[in-house]
């Protein structure tokens, strides 16, 4: 077997892992979207440095995943939830970015503003 298949097995496998254990995140990523901060209950700049450093290390962890094509997405902290923005290519690559953006920020809320465009890299 060569290293193409290889790649394509473990691809497929691994999709099918979070595929079987991750589809319980779907309905709590709606309620993300839906749910607002008061306004005013954190100082903006006071956050700013904490903010950055999470924004690149979400960045970061898109970036060095060998099987997430990260060029179309970008990644901001807003109201203290990290937000995905741009798109992707497939369902799969969706849930692998919030499977991925979700471990990298820990305990802070990722927001979904992906779209899906068909069609290839």
């Amino acid at each position: 077997m060569d290293n193409s298949c290889k790649m394509r097995h473990l691809i497929i496998c691994a999709n099918l892992v979070f595929l079987v254990c991750g589809l319980g995140g779907i309905a709590t990523q709606v309620e993300a979207q839906s749910a607002t901060e008061p306004t005013g209950s954190r100082s903006e700049s006071a956050n700013q440095p904490a903010d950055q450093e999470l924004t690149n290390r979400v960045k970061t962890a898109l970036h060095i995943d060998p099987y997430f094509y990260d060029k179309h997405v970008t990644v901001s902290v807003e109201k203290g939830s990290v937000v995905l923005r741009g798109f992707v290519f497939s369902d799969w690559e969706l849930q692998d970015a919030l499977r991925i953006a979700r471990k990298a920020a820990g305990n802070t809320r990722v927001i979904d503003n992906l779209s899906i465009k068909e069609g290839g890299r």
